[in-house]
This record gives C-alpha cells, sequence and structure tokens, in this order.
C-alpha cells in the first residue's frame, strides 16, 4: 500500500503521468493527465506559479477527500455494526447487551451496507481497474477482491440465499483502508513546488531604460533580449545578461554556490535571480526563457526527478501475494466442497467467501502507515522532516553522502580567520577596532563578517563605500580604508607577506586596512566551518559511509574545507549544472548516494540523488526538490536519519509479520480443512483474529523509536 501511496506521490512530485501508479487515488485520474510541467517558457513568465499552486491545491483535496470518505463511513458504520447479528450475538454473549431488534431491520442493514460499498469503497473499486491496466495487483486489488465479494455475497443472503451476512466485515474493512490511507497521505510530501519556488527567484518586474535614458517598471515577461535594464542595490537582477555600465558586488551563493560575493565591472556577466551588492549597474539581457539559467535548472530537476526508481513497497507485494492466494483459496474451496466433498452449494460458498474475505486481514491496511506516521512524528522531533517515504526507506543502504560546502558543512557568512599585523603601532585588536568601525556603515557580507567580530566601534564620519573596491572613513580622525588587493594594486600599493600569500593560496578572502596613508595590516576572512561538521563526518565514517563535498568554490578553498574536516573526496569548481552528472557518476561507482546541500544551485544534484536532504534554512528550491529536511540546519542529523531508516524497516517488516502470519492458519481453518475434526472457523473467530493482529501491529508500531 505504501508504495501505491510513494508512487502516487511521485506522480505529483514529478508530474509523470504517464510513467506514475495512479492506482492509489483513482477518482483524480483524469485531472492528473492534464497536469505536466509545460513550456518552460512560462517559468520566465510566471506560468509555473499558478500552476503549481493549483497542483497543491488538488493534492490537498484528495488528503480531504479520503478524509471525507473515512468519516462519512465510519458514522454509517456504527448501525451497521448494531443491526449485524454476528455483532448482536457477541454483544450479548461477551456484554449481556441486549440489541433490540424490528422488523425489516435486514433491508436498512444492507441500504447502509450498500453506501458504504459504494461510496466508501468506490477508491478501491476503481483502484482494481487502473491496477488490472497495468497489470500490477496490488493493495487496491486485494481490497477490492474482498469487500466485492462480502458485499455480493451478503446482498444475496439478504435476499434468500442460506447462510450469513458479512456486512459488518465490509463496512469495517473500508473505514481501516481508509484510514490507513489517509493517515499515509497525510505523512507523505505534497506536491512538489520546485518550479514555483523557483520563478519566485526572479522579481516580477524589472526597471526598462530606453534609448533616451527614461526608466519604466514592466512585467517579467515582456523582457526580450537586448534590452537595457536598470537594477539598484539590493535587488534581484531580473534576468541574465552582461553589464553595460557601472560596478558592483554580487551575491551568487544560492545559484552558483560561491561563498563570496562576485566583483561585477563592465563587461561582466550576471544570473537571473542573483542579488545586486551595494552598485547600480545597468545590464544588457542576453537569455530569457528556456535559454535562461534558471529554466535550465528547472529542466535538470524534472529530468532528474522523472529519472527515480519506482521501488515496489513490502505492503504492495504482500498485497499481490495475498490477491492470489485469495482468489486461488477461495475458488478451490468452492470447487473441493461442492465437487467432491458433495456438499450444498450454499455451504460450499459460505467457506469460499470466509476464505477470500478473511484473507485480506485489517492490519495490513494500519501495517505501513502507522510506521510511518510514527517515524514521522519521531523524525519531525529531532528535527528531520520526511517528504518522500521511499527515498528515507531507502537510507538503510546509504554508503555515500556527498555535502554542498556553503551554508550546509558552512554556515554561508564571512568570519574572520586570521589579523595580520603589518608594524607594531596598533594593536591586532585596535586594527580591528578600527577596521569594524568602518564597515558598520556596509551591508556588504564580507563587512558584515568584520564588524561581527568586535564588541564596540568608534565614531565615524564621511563614511564613503568604493564599490567593488571597499569603504572608506574618517575615525578618530584619521582616514581608514578597508579595501580589496585590486584596490592596493590600483594604487600602486605593494604588500609582500608570507603570512597573507599562504592565506590567499588557502582560498581566504583578505582585506587590507590603510590608516592615514600607510598599509597597517591585513583581514583574513573565510565561509565559517559549521562545529557540527568535523564530527559529523567522522560519525560517518566509522558507519562505513563515504564522505564527500561539492561546490562551487576554488579549489584552495575546497581543499581547506575538506582537510579541515576530514573529508574523504571534495569536487571543485563545479558549474551548478554539472553537479547532478556528478552526482550520477558517483552512483555509477556502485555508490547508494546522498546530497545534502541548501542552494538553488543543488536543486538537481538533490533531485538526482538516491536520497536529497536540504539544509532547512536554505532557499525553498532546495528544500522542495529534497526528500528530507533539516530542519535545524544540523548536518550531524544525516546520522540519525540513516538510524531512523532502518529501524522504520524492521518495523515495518515486523508488522507485516503480524498482519499476515495469522493467515497460515486462519486460511486453512476458514476452508474447512479440520472440518471433519469438529473444527471450523467461522467469520466471528476470523473477526477476532484480524482484531488481535490489528492491535499488535498498532502496539508494535508505537515501540518504535529513534536514538
Amino acid at each position: 500500500m505504501e508504495n501505491d501511496k510513494m508512487q502516487m506521490h511521485e506522480h505529483m512530485h514529478h508530474n509523470d503521468a504517464e510513467q506514475k501508479s495512479v492506482e492509489e487515488h483513482p477518482l483524480h485520474i483524469e485531472e492528473h493527465e492534464h497536469i505536466g510541467y509545460g513550456d518552460q517558457n512560462h517559468l520566465s513568465e510566471h506560468g509555473s506559479k499558478n500552476m503549481h499552486t493549483g497542483h497543491t491545491d488538488h493534492h490537498e483535496m484528495m488528503v480531504q477527500d479520503f478524509r471525507k470518505r473515512f468519516f462519512v463511513s465510519a458514522i454509517l458504520t456504527i448501525p451497521v455494526l448494531l443491526l449485524s447479528p454476528i455483532i448482536q450475538e457477541f454483544l450479548f454473549a461477551v456484554f449481556g447487551i441486549i440489541v433490540p431488534s424490528f422488523k425489516g431491520d435486514i433491508y436498512i442493514l444492507f441500504l447502509l451496507s450498500t453506501a458504504i460499498f459504494l461510496y466508501g469503497g468506490w477508491p478501491f473499486l476503481v483502484g482494481i481497474k487502473q491496477e488490472m491496466v497495468l497489470r500490477a495487483p496490488g493493495m487496491m486489488t486485494l481490497i477490492a477482491v474482498a469487500i466485492t465479494v462480502a458485499y455480493v455475497y451478503s446482498s444475496l443472503v439478504v435476499f434468500g440465499l442460506m447462510g450469513m451476512v458479512l456486512f459488518w466485515e465490509l463496512a469495517t474493512l473500508i473505514d481501516v483502508m481508509l484510514l490507513g490511507h489517509w493517515l499515509e497521505m497525510r505523512s507523505v510530501m505534497r506536491a512538489s513546488r520546485a518550479l514555483e519556488e523557483l520563478a519566485r527567484l526572479l522579481p516580477s518586474d524589472a526597471h526598462r531604460v530606453d534609448d533616451q535614458g527614461n526608466v519604466s517598471d514592466v512585467p517579467l515577461e515582456k523582457i526580450v533580449a537586448g534590452d537595457k535594464l536598470l537594477v539598484r542595490p539590493g535587488e534581484k537582477i531580473p534576468a541574465d545578461g552582461t553589464v553595460v555600465e557601472g560596478d558592483t558586488s554580487v551575491n551568487e551563493a544560492m545559484l552558483t554556490g560561491e561563498s563570496k560575493p562576485v566583483v561585477k565591472v563592465k563587461g561582466d556577466e550576471v544570473i537571473g535571480g542573483s542579488i545586486n551588492g551595494e552598485g547600480a549597474i545597468k545590464i544588457e539581457v542576453k537569455k530569457t526563457g528556456t535559454e535562461s539559467f534558471l529554466s535550465q535548472v528547472v529542466e535538470l530537476v524534472r529530468v532528474a526527478q522523472e529519472s527515480k526508481s519506482h521501488t515496489q513497497d513490502l505492503a504492495d507485494r504482500a498485497a499481490k501475494w495475498l490477491t492470489i492466494i485469495s482468489l486461488t483459496g477461495g475458488a478451490i474451496t468452492l470447487l473441493v466442497w461442492s465437487q467432491l466433498m458433495n456438499m450444498d452449494f450454499a455451504f460450499s460458498l459460505e467457506r469460499a467467501v470466509t476464505v477470500m474475505v478473511i484473507t485480506c486481514p485489517h492490519a495490513l491496511g494500519l501495517a505501513i502507515p502507522l510506521v510511518v506516521a510514527i517515524s514521522s512524528s519521531l523524525a519531525a522531533r529531532k528535527g528531520l522532516l520526511i517528504r518522500d517515504r521511499v527515498a528515507f526507506e531507502n537510507a538503510r543502504n546509504l554508503n555515500a553522502i556527498i555535502f554542498d560546502k556553503t551554508g550546509t558543512l558552512t554556515e554561508g557568512k564571512f568570519g574572520i580567520t586570521d589579523i595580520i599585523n603589518f608594524d607594531n603601532t596598533m594593536s591586532e585588536k585596535e586594527l580591528l577596532r578600527y577596521a569594524a568601525s568602518v564597515e558598520a556603515n556596509s551591508e556588504h557580507p564580507i563587512a558584515r563578517g568584520i564588524v561581527s567580530s568586535v564588541d564596540d566601534v568608534y565614531k565615524v564620519d564621511d563614511f564613503l563605500s568604493i564599490p567593488g573596491k571597499g569603504a572608506q572613513g574618517i575615525v578618530k580622525g584619521q582616514e581608514v580604508k578597508v579595501v580589496s588587493p585590486g584596490y592596493l594594486k590600483q594604487q600602486l600599493f605593494s604588500i609582500e607577506n608570507e603570512t597573507v600569500e599562504k592565506l590567499v593560496s588557502q582560498g581566504k578572502t583578505v582585506v587590507f586596512v590603510i590608516v592615514g596613508t600607510e598599509v597597517r595590516g591585513a583581514i583574513a576572512l573565510a565561509d565559517i566551518i559549521r562545529p557540527e561538521s568535523k564530527g559529523t563526518i567522522g560519525t560517518l565514517k566509522e558507519m562505513g559511509i563515504k564522505c564527500m563535498m561539492l561546490t562551487g568554490d576554488n579549489e584552495q578553498v575546497a581543499k581547506w574545507v575538506a582537510d579541515e574536516i576530514g573529508l574523504d573526496e571534495y569536487f571543485a569548481e563545479v558549474l551548478p549544472l554539472e553537479k547532478a552528472a556528478k552526482v550520477k557518476a558517483i552512483q555509477s561507482r556502485g555508490f547508494v548516494v546522498a546530497m545534502t546541500g541548501d542552494g538553488v544551485n543543488d536543486a538537481p544534484a538533490l533531485a538526482q540523488a538516491d536520497i536529497g536532504i536540504a539544509i532547512g534554512a536554505g532557499t525553498d528550491i532546495a528544500v522542495e526538490t529534497a526528500d528530507i529536511i533539516l530542519v535545524k540546519s544540523n548536518p550531524k542529523d544525516v546520522a540519525s536519519i540513516v538510524g531512523l531508516s532502518r529501524a522504520t524497516y524492521r518495523k515495518m517488516l515486523q508488522n507485516l509479520f503480524w498482519a499476515t502470519g495469522y493467515n497460515i492458519v486462519a486460511i486453512p481453518l476458514a476452508a474447512g480443512i479440520l472440518y471433519k475434526q469438529g473444527i471450523l472457523l467461522s467469520p466471528a473467530v476470523g473477526a477476532v483474529l484480524m482484531s488481535l493482529s490489528t492491535i499488535i501491529v498498532a502496539i508494535n508500531a508505537k515501540l518504535l523509536s529513534i536514538d
């Protein structure tokens, strides 16, 4: 059953109606066939947003539909139970309760049961058709066979056939199965919003500049290649293009993985969706629609998602075999009793029906969903949000994890690693305070990294930003500049320092502090490694899992991080469009691979990996593409994922045993194998056995725990 759910979820998540299983939610098959990604140009025109919003709403409607069917059926089941002769006998024998009967009550029982059969059982009745079309009998087929046999046989009894009505069995079976489906649907991932979230990275409009220099705001879909656009400080860049005027620094971390803001001057390329820094620039649009960077990422996400394998779930395999046993056992029982034993047809049919109904255990409908719901709850308390059950359960086989660097193993923000004092006229602490005083007036990420390292700053007069180069101001009567190496070179300063050269070789960002006319020192900054990263890598390696890193950063930065935390392998300067291919290459080496990341540039790789794990503090697109989300943004929780996955799988196997194991005894007894010894399993005894297995399954699921 869970595989049905996961396949339908995959259908919703990847919008591939032809390949994904739809048997679990047959009521919505026709609507699903009309949902797809469509033309990728819609991304730039924000067309995907409405599509995916509607798709999410559609999934919510499906969840609500199963919920409604469950409650309506459960309410109608109460009078069905009270009107059923076998339940009346049970209540009197056990509790001494007498349920009054009245003339025609059997027909009211028939009408109520018909309503439950048609309304509550409809998803399963239509679902069997879909499974037959796909030639993949599973849970839908098993349930549909059981409730149809029970309904038809009981109806015949109502209208004259000798036997015992099984409407109570029909009603409770439908109730439990609807409950199981509803619980499971609430626990699995909702419809993918990946494309919608990508579209949100782009602004809704752009400042277009005409030939006369006039600026007007126009909707993004009106932008074409060749247009000139004004991008003000702090704004998102509307489209891929080239800088034609001005200079600035651009934050591309969520798009390319580059942790440092990238300086952009005339002639440099910019990517739509990246964030402009401190300088106003004018760009010429080069790419829109399907040619744009974001659209290429969208396509990679789509392809990777649709190529995911769809493993058949344990419960579905069990249901397939139980269906075969049910049909075969029922037919053999009928033939043996009627032809070989020469019993009357009514008795033979009752035995056959009992076999076919009892083969579909109530507990099977809850065996997997209960474990799913409980493991999801445990995971949530641990800070793990499970969105794709198949991928999560596959984590038990995980033997390689690829980490993104920026925002995953590192915090994605700059911090000071070294302070180099070029002379003894000023202490390192004072040098840092002077620099922080100037940078306190800047919103640049490097500036924030410096300012966060001091408790107090001096008052600054005449602050001035030097776009792409640094900042300056008057501190305690002296002109202080915090500038890049490029500024020093431009101003013909000559600095030769082995420590600085070593820091630069490690890929760290080095800025220089000029007081007056002299360069007094340098400050080295780097993306801060998360305190828990080193311990996480150590734990995973002890579990036999190979740890790797993918990053768009340069070789020096990647090597420094890898050496610091003890990674097995790292891959530097990997372009966003190459990350999914890199994951695929590692998978081709025989690894079951998890990818952990937080940026848009990680989305295709997250989708390609066997398990996509998103850092919760990352972008919505990364979160929406992932199978599991680390809500606490703690990479250490990856180890918890593996542990919970293994424990969950064990519980599923145990529950399937308890849900179906009694059939080993019940089916032969129901068929009447010990009839001559005076032992004949009645529907009532069968009901007790099924109830007992359901209780055991529920208790066993509750015992699931996580270290």
